[in-house]
This record gives C-alpha cells, sequence and structure tokens, in this order.
C-alpha cells in the first residue's frame, strides 16, 4: 500500500467534508452538517490511523475509537469533542435515533470546533 497516497485521499476526503459542512449549516441544515462535519474529523483521523499503523482503517465511526487507533496523544478537551461528535454521526443516519437538536449559534460554534479540530490533527501529519 501506497502510504502516502492513502493519507492523502483521507486528508483530501476531510477538507472536502469540511467545506460541505460549512455549506450545510450555513444554510440552516444543521444535522446534515453536523454529519459532514464528523466525517471530517472521521477522516483526518483514519489518515493518522494509516501513518500510525501502516494499514488501511477499519471500517468503524467512533471518533475516539480511532483516536485510539492512531495513538494520537489527546487531552480531556478533546477527547470530549470526539465523543460529543459521534452524535452526529448517529443523528445524521439514523434521525430518530440521535439526539441532536441543534441551533444557529450551537451549529456555528459546532462548525468552528470542528475546524479547530481537523486544522490541529492536519497539523500533527
Amino acid at each position: 500500500m501506497d502510504l502516502e497516497r492513502q493519507i492523502k485521499y483521507w486528508r483530501n476526503g476531510s477538507k472536502e467534508d469540511i467545506a460541505a459542512a460549512e455549506i450545510l449549516i450555513n444554510k440552516g441544515c444543521f444535522r446534515h452538517g453536523l454529519f459532514f462535519a464528523h466525517l471530517a474529523i472521521e477522516k483526518i483521523l483514519k489518515a493518522h490511523v494509516v501513518r500510525t499503523t501502516g494499514e488501511v482503517p477499519p471500517y468503524i465511526h467512533n471518533l475516539v475509537r480511532l483516536a485510539e487507533v492512531a495513538e494520537l496523544p489527546l487531552d480531556a478537551e478533546r477527547l470530549d469533542l470526539l465523543r460529543r461528535f459521534n452524535l452526529y454521526q448517529l443523528a445524521g443516519r439514523y434521525p430518530d435515533q440521535g439526539k441532536a437538536q441543534i441551533d444557529d449559534g450551537a451549529a456555528m460554534d459546532r462548525l468552528a470546533q470542528m475546524k479547530e479540530m481537523t486544522e490541529w490533527l492536519a497539523a500533527k501529519l
């Protein structure tokens, strides 16, 4: 496997999902926007998994578990952010399962948090 190609694939996917999240949230589509925000974090974490393990990342969506597989040292605040963002992948896939009731201000806050987290993770690659 070409590791650099795989890492680039996941990194580029994360960038595309950041753009999609911004568009959707700015249009008031919070559930879908936050789903893409989760995907952006998921994909940059999968780039880390590739870098750490030299293998294709597991077919999972749990951000905390991906960070563990990638052996990322996360402080309590970043770990809590990953836990909170896990809710948005559930709400995006199973709207009646997720409890992600969110307003415009909270969605914009989450968008900013996602961008900061993905930038931090990208810088660590």
